[in-house]
């Protein structure tokens, strides 16, 4: 579990990192660069969920090594279903990572959206949905590691 009191944005209690995985932890299928060793230190106090279309094929493979949950969406509306995921583990209890319009509806859902632009961009809706935007997921997933930058960042 997670805790931080955040001046005027108000105490949180996070229990799950919820994170899509092409364009957000990843490029091209490759997980980035030590990715996998901050969502291991994560994973000491957050349970890590992954939820992905795979749209490379190459999810499972990458994350071999990362002690989390991969979630292979299947058929449409991943948007629906990515928001559903969050609101059955609760979604005041969770952070959120993502990039793409199907990622837009798990941001405005969590209790902190990461909106995460990499080479492939983010999308507009995306961002609007967020609480924050980062440029690589190193630094999104430091914000956990090294909680004043979030304390810094959502303070009002």
């Amino acid at each position: 579990m997670f805790e931080l009191d955040i001046p005027g944005f108000g105490h949180i209690r996070l229990e799950h990192l919820v994170s899509d995985f092409t364009g957000t932890l990843s490029v091209d299928g490759q997980l980035l660069p030590g990715v996998k060793e901050k969502l291991n230190e994560i994973k000491k106090f957050l349970t890590i969920h992954i939820l992905t279309a795979d749209t490379f094929g190459r999810a499972g493979a990458a994350l071999e090594g990362v002690e989390c949950e991969m979630h292979i969406l299947e058929g449409k509306n991943h948007d629906v279903q990515k928001k559903n995921y969050l609101k059955q583990l609760g979604a005041e209890h969770v952070i959120a990572f993502g990039n793409g319009n199907n990622d837009r509806e798990m941001l405005k859902a969590a209790r902190i959206g990461v909106a995460v632009c990499l080479n492939e961009g983010c999308a507009g809706d995306a961002i609007k949905a967020a609480d924050i935007l980062v440029t690589s997921i190193s630094d999104g997933l430091e914000l956990l590691l090294n909680p004043k930058r979030l304390k810094a960042t959502l303070r009002f």
